[in-house]
This record gives structure tokens, C-alpha cells and sequence, in this order.
């Protein structure tokens, strides 16, 4: 009865990328972790400095444990989009990227409990040790099962989104998801709004004082077809009780006509009957 949204982190296979030697030495540099096993394209192009490809890894490891720990069961995970929004806001820079302080701030003010989520990093293998981790071989499994090939990417009900992963396409895309008579009320309603994002924040389509504007004219029109309705409905009663007053007007002439039309005959005969003829 409503959609449910898991995040995927894209990283690639270290050992199909040919990632580790034949000895099992990392032969990818700073893009990797875990020995070569888990890797990550540098976002700015430059191996010697700015984020390195293990930093990426690490960071999708962290929002992994902590989708797995505020998301993973109602399929909403306000606290991991509150993470995400957070560290984009402070930290998604070259200084910030990697700082630990920056990201346990995003954390305290996203309500998420740091020592938690490190926890769970280290639980699940880790990323220092020449070891698998666990969560990173489902989204390495993921991955292969969805085929994802560009980047960013969003399915729903497994088909992925085509075009540009814009809000109104996002949105329109995630209510087209839902059987028909079974989407929520919001897709209705925002579906053809100018700024639907304002309006599914909102509830509405519009500014309130547009809302109540458009409520205060929608009582008028119908007050007004109501009057109409009653006017048209009175119109008729009395030309109906016009054309029965007619019928019976005609019907009490009709029966007099006679009665006129013998009396004048009776009148001419008694008049003939006086006339004398010499």
C-alpha cells in the first residue's frame, strides 16, 4: 500500500577489475580497499590528492550500516536521507570528505548514534583486512543483478527509470508503480502541480492563501449553481402549473360552448314564430 525505497552503492569488484595480483597485492592504488577486493572511481581524477576511490568506498560502507539500522525496516529511512542531506551540507568537499569529526557532526544533528554505525562497519568485515565484507558483497551482488551501467540510476518495481532522474520524474514514476485504485492520495492530488514537491510537502497544490482563495470560490459556485438549480426548478413547476390552469380553462369553455350555441338556435326560433305574414 506504499513504496518502499532501498539505496544501492555502486563499487566495483576489485578481483574481476583485476584489482589484485596473483600475489594479492593491491594493484589499484588509493581506489580500492580491503587489499584491492572493493573499489571506487576517484570522483576528482587526481590520484595523489583530493578523494580517493576508498574514500568513496568507505562512505558507502557507512551509509550501508546506517540504512541497515534506521531504514531497512520501514523502507522510509528519514534519518539516512537527514545523513545524506547533512553530509552534503558539510562535508562533501575535499577537506570534509573524509574528516571524522565532520561526519559524527552530520550524524548528531541526522539523530543517528555514531558508535552504532562504526560498529556495524567493523562487523561486517571491515575495510583494512584482506577479508570479504559482508554488505559489500550484497551490493557487489546487487549490482550485477540490476545491471546498472550509468550513473545515478533508479528502478522501481525492478524497471529502471529511462531519462533524467529529475523530481516530477522520480515522483510521477514511483505513483505509476502502484496497481491501478491503489496509489495514495498524493499522486492525485500533485500529480499535475506546477511545484510538486512543494506540494507533497505541503499536502497541497499551491500557496495556502491560494488554497483558501480557491475553497472560498469553490463554496461560491456551488452556492451559486445551487440558486441556479432551484430558480430553473421553480421556472418549471410554474410553467407546468400555467399549462394545467390553460387545460383547465379550455376544458370548462368547451363544455359551456354548447350550451351558448343551443340557447342562441332556441332565441332565432321563437323569433320566426312571431313574424306574422299578410
Amino acid at each position: 500500500d506504499r513504496a518502499y525505497f532501498t539505496p544501492q552503492m555502486y563499487i566495483y569488484d576489485g578481483l574481476r577489475s583485476g584489482c589484485v595480483s596473483l600475489d594479492g597485492e593491491n594493484e589499484c592504488y588509493n581506489l580500492c580497499t580491503n587489499n584491492g577486493r572493493y573499489c571506487a572511481t576517484d570522483p576528482d581524477n587526481d590520484l595523489d590528492r583530493g578523494i580517493s576511490g576508498a574514500d568513496v568506498v568507505r562512505e558507502s560502507l557507512r551509509r550501508m550500516c546506517i540504512w541497515q539500522h534506521y531504514g531497512a525496516v520501514n523502507g522510509v529511512g528519514a534519518e539516512w536521507w537527514d545523513y545524506v542531506n547533512e553530509f552534503m551540507y558539510r562535508c562533501d568537499t575535499e577537506e570534509f570528505f573524509s574528516n571524522n569529526q565532520c561526519i559524527k557532526d552530520a550524524m548528531i544533528h541526522a539523530n543517528i548514534d555514531d558508535a552504532k554505525i562504526d560498529q556495524c562497519m567493523s562487523d561486517s568485515g571491515g575495510l583494512e583486512e584482506d577479508e570479504e565484507n559482508a554488505l559489500l558483497e550484497v551490493q557487489l551482488t546487487a549490482k550485477d543483478k540490476s545491471g546498472v551501467v550509468i550513473l545515478p540510476a533508479m528502478y522501481v518495481n525492478r524497471v529502471s527509470i529511462r531519462g533524467s532522474l529529475e523530481f516530477p520524474t522520480v515522483f510521477k514514476a514511483i505513483c505509476s508503480g502502484y496497481f491501478t485504485g491503489t496509489a495514495p492520495d498524493v499522486c492525485a492530488t500533485c500529480d499535475t502541480c506546477p511545484d510538486i514537491k512543494s506540494c507533497i510537502s505541503n499536502g497541497y497544490c499551491g500557496s495556502k492563501k491560494l488554497q483558501e482563495s480557491v475553497s472560498t470560490m469553490n463554496m461560491v459556485y456551488a452556492l451559486a449553481g445551487l440558486s441556479a438549480v432551484f430558480c430553473l426548478f421553480s421556472f418549471i413547476q410554474h410553467r407546468r402549473y400555467e399549462r394545467q390552469m390553460q387545460a383547465q380553462v379550455k376544458g370548462i369553455i368547451a363544455e359551456y360552448m354548447p350550451l351558448d350555441q343551443n340557447q342562441m338556435q332556441n332565441t332565432a326560433v321563437s323569433d320566426e314564430d312571431d313574424i306574422e305574414f299578410t
